[in-house]
């Protein structure tokens, strides 16, 4: 009897960028917040330098992130809209995790040189004009709450909108910080103030530049979505009636809400493969929201009719399958009858 085997291939896009707002609306609701953040930042770079103020250069500074990472949001939708075609099977959806990385890094960067400077004004705090710095704070605030508001209003979903959501209010904090900072120079003239705020500021950036570094990391080097477990998963699949072993198991991300799954079943002799392919891909579909399944069904082959190892029964399966292993085996462990 030959060795029968069945490859399932299945994908959708129902669930990759849906969350009901489509990539116009997004586009339309980023602009705004991209038009709001780029016309302050200008205001606020003039008054900074004309007070003196490093907090307001400083939040000035992560403003302009800000606008980079709206800018670069923008451009990422668009070319992720691209249908696949040639060398790029996937199209450019990975543009959008580009992004979300190179907004990462830049914060850090900034954050490093913010660091620097807001160290070297500790030391020697220059005179900061604080009425200046209130009342533009007040108005960055002001700003940033309608920026956000826009911004919440697209996709978040998406790593690099929720990187501009988190940049703009991350920077909303910020504005909050050298608010205070201002008004204790103002009431005390406590000018160290200012580059207290700068390190608030400072921290918030770094930690929204090592999410945006991190999870843009994951997606690259294909690693499981958080939140699922591949072994489980397998485990799962297994206990399915007539699965007896799932190798090969892959589950990566191919974008923000995109995610794939390939696998090599083996099924019990005898066993519809086709319909238990469906099975799976149901299952996967319903409890896990995976549309993008590549999926190898074949049947066991038996050594012997007296063979009664599970293990040695699928040993000439594994044998022909390939030399380098590529994970865990998940093999089911019930009697067979």
């Amino acid at each position: 009897m030959g060795h029968e085997h069945e490859h399932g291939h299945s994908h959708g896009s129902g669930h990759a960028h849906s969350h009901g707002v489509s990539g116009d609306a997004d586009r339309r609701w980023l602009t705004v917040a991209l038009a709001l953040i780029g016309g302050f930042m200008i205001i606020e770079v003039v008054i900074g330098l004309l007070a003196n103020s490093l907090a307001l250069l400083s939040d000035a500074a992560h403003m302009l992130t800000d606008a980079a990472s709206i800018v670069l949001a923008l451009t990422a939708i668009r070319l992720a809209a691209r249908p696949a075609r040639g060398k790029y099977t996937y199209g450019f959806k990975r543009a959008e995790i580009l992004s979300a990385q190179a907004n990462g890094i830049t914060l850090l960067v900034l954050a490093g040189w913010l660091t620097y400077e807001a160290i070297r004004r500790l030391l020697e705090p220059p005179e900061v004009t604080g009425g200046l710095v209130v009342i533009t704070a007040l108005f960055g605030i002001a700003v940033n709450v309608a920026a956000t508001w826009a911004i919440s209003k697209a996709n978040r979903s998406s790593l690099n909108v929720e990187g501009a959501f988190q940049h703009v209010l991350n920077d909303l904090y910020g504005f909050i910080a050298t608010a205070v900072a201002g008004l204790v120079v103002l009431l005390t003239g406590f000018a160290r103030a200012d580059a207290i705020a700068t390190l608030v500021v400072v921290a918030l950036m770094v930690k929204a530049g090592l999410s945006l570094v991190r999870e843009s990391g994951r997606i690259f080097l294909e690693a499981a979505p958080a939140g699922l477990d591949p072994d489980a998963l397998g485990r799962r699949l297994v206990e399915m009636p007539g699965i007896d072993e799932v190798h090969d198991l892959h589950v990566w991300q191919i974008t923000s809400g995109n995610v794939a799954l390939s696998a090599h079943v083996l099924v019990q002799a005898g066993a519809d493969c086709h319909g238990l392919r469906q099975q799976i891909e149901r299952l996967l579909d319903q409890d896990y929201d995976i549309t993008h399944t590549t999926l190898q069904v074949d049947h066991s082959q038996m050594v012997s009719a007296a063979t009664t190892s599970d293990a040695d029964r699928l040993l000439p399966v594994l044998a022909e399958h390939c030399d380098d292993a590529h994970g865990p085996v998940h093999r089911e462990t019930h009697t067979h009858h």
